[in-house]
């Protein structure tokens, strides 16, 4: 995909000063699909990069007899502390200048840095219906729709939201694919997470759960280690809601190291699942695992993925790993799956296995990395959208 992006909005914040950005890389059926972050040092580039990974995560879940029909892609960023007590008006005033691409071409969620609550109450606040009402004349039935969507996002399952377990399931998922078409499924694989937030915490959860063994788990104060394992459901129940660990209610065993020590950590897997660019081509050398399954988005920069995967080091990409929570949202908004955890675990232990084998054995066949794979198979896709539905459709206003 060599395209530009369809749409790029930059905005400065009146009040504080900072810096805000919208892209929408390309519309389907007149829409596209993105969450929005906040995290200080977030720049255009950084968006737009996004902002493509999200048209090709959409893609890759296309199903031409389903009722969701991939959604194009788009993203939104902010350049400010999250933890700043200004934080959630600055993205009220920065939401207020997106109003109307929000209510026409832009359906967004939750993303690094901001929770699904900010952005609700923040929409109700300046006189919207939903962040994803966008998405609302595609529906057959709105009000039952938006009704099933509702209560989905209400359900927990073991203390934790069923639309975080979607997302670290999917990551889970990828992970234990990921190792069987390596030949290394076996309960003696070690697990280190950069990150304990939504994505990571849960999908340190699956991964417990399916066996492994999470020996690290790293927050903005460093990192908790523990080479027999760590509790996971321990940590879940002391982390903060910007997934930060309780140091007070550890495990005996468990080991506190410095921030930059979760690459020093021995595992098979390393999950980032945090910030974008924490793997660059320097630190690239000290990862011994085999299997990098990129939870976060654009974690690993592109000349550090080329020698990884030179070094034999397989890296899962992002608009592949964490395509589960995105998808998930509209599986349910538009009916392919119901208000019912178990029918969405299902859904997406079945389509991230089928995504990730179909992956490794496009590489394997044509001696390709495990990107250009998966670019592959989400042009295919987009190209079918395409035929089906059009180019963009009802381009945004420049």
């Amino acid at each position: 995909m060599t395209e530009s992006a369809l749409l790029e909005v930059a905005w400065t914040d009146p009040v504080t000063g900072c810096r805000g950005y919208l892209v929408i890389d390309r519309l389907v059926r007149g829409v596209a699909s993105g969450g929005l972050r906040m995290r200080r040092g977030c720049s255009l580039f950084e968006v737009r990069g996004l902002a493509r990974g999200m048209t090709l995560k959409e893609g890759l879940n296309y199903d031409p007899d389903g009722r969701y029909i991939p959604l194009g892609g788009a993203k939104g960023g902010i350049d400010f502390d999250p933890h700043d007590e200004r934080a959630r008006d600055v993205v009220a005033r920065y939401l207020h200048a997106m109003r109307p691409l929000i209510e026409q071409y832009w359906t967004m969620g939750e993303d690094l840095g901001l929770r699904q609550d900010v952005i609700d109450g923040v929409i109700a606040e300046i006189g919207l219906i939903s962040p994803v009402q966008a998405v609302y004349p595609l529906l057959e039935d709105r009000e039952e729709a938006t009704a099933r969507l509702a209560d989905a996002l209400r359900m927990e399952v073991g203390g934790l939201g069923l639309d975080e377990l979607v997302g670290g399931l999917g990551v889970a998922q990828a992970t234990l694919t990921g190792l069987e078409m390596l030949g290394l499924e076996n309960e003696t694989n070690r697990v280190v997470l950069q990150g304990f937030g939504a994505m990571g915490g849960a999908t340190a959860r699956f991964l417990a759960d399916a066996g492994l063994r999470v020996v690290g788990v790293s927050d903005v104060r460093g990192v908790v280690a523990n080479p027999d394992g760590l509790d996971v459901e321990n940590l879940l129940r002391h982390r903060d809601r910007f997934g930060g660990i309780d140091r007070d209610n550890l495990k005996p065993g468990d080991e506190l190291l410095p921030p930059e020590a979760w690459l020093d950590v021995p595992a098979e897997v390393l999950v980032p699942a945090a910030i974008s660019y924490c793997v660059d081509a320097d630190n690239q050398a000290k990862i011994g695992a085999k299997l990098i399954v990129e939870a976060a988005n654009l974690p690993v920069t592109p000349d550090a993925e080329e020698l990884l995967d030179a070094r034999g080091i397989r890296v899962v990409p992002d608009f592949v790993a964490n395509s589960a929570t995105s998808s998930w949202w509209w599986w349910t908004l538009f009916g392919d799956v119901g208000a019912d955890a178990e029918e969405a675990f299902g859904k997406v232990r079945t389509r991230m296995r089928a995504l990730v084998t179909s992956m490794f054995e496009v590489a394997t066949l044509d001696g390709l990395s495990l990107r250009a794979a998966a670019l592959q198979l989400s042009e295919k896709n987009l190209e079918a959208i395409q035929a089906r539905f059009g180019k963009g459709t009802n381009p945004p206003p420049k």
